[in-house]
């Protein structure tokens, strides 16, 4: 795109749906639910981190950065936005979806998780610890194949 874009909020939220998680590739920053809008005066992108010690940030700030210039947004910023902090509820439903054919559980209150691949909920948590601070590692005890869950926050 040669020149200055227009500063169209619905252009810039399109570009923003383009760009995947760093962590979790099957999911866009707006399927996590990290991006909090448009502000016009200045322009720029508000964005909350899963969490303040989120190492993807600066990651998905850049890939921000990358795809607005490559889309002519040259001159639309980004903030970052701390509260409210972000929570497991802001995944969208297709979100929740993607992480689930991934073989991922999404997050959810319950006690137990349903397996990604037979969708059991004979479950149990192996490890509060995943493969990212965000996921904690999970057997099923039907199928016996483990899986991460997406912790809820």
């Amino acid at each position: 795109m040669s020149g200055v874009a227009v500063l169209d909020e619905a252009a810039i939220m399109a570009v923003l749906e383009t760009i995947p998680d760093p962590e979790i590739p099957v999911l866009t920053i707006t399927d996590l639910g990290i991006v909090r809008g448009f502000v016009s005066d200045p322009p720029r992108v508000r964005i909350s981190p899963t969490y303040t010690g989120c190492p993807a940030t600066l990651a998905i700030e850049q890939s921000i950065r990358v795809a607005l210039d490559d889309a002519g947004f040259h001159d639309v910023g980004i903030e970052r936005v701390l509260f409210p902090p972000w929570t497991t509820e802001w995944i969208t439903e297709r979100g929740r979806e993607r992480l689930q054919a991934y073989g991922i559980a999404p997050p959810s209150e319950s006690a137990t998780a349903e397996c990604p691949q037979c969708g059991s909920t004979d479950t149990v948590e192996v490890s509060r610890f995943g493969s990212t601070p965000c996921k904690a590692q999970w057997r099923c005890k039907s199928c016996l194949e483990p899986f991460e869950r997406f912790k809820c926050h």
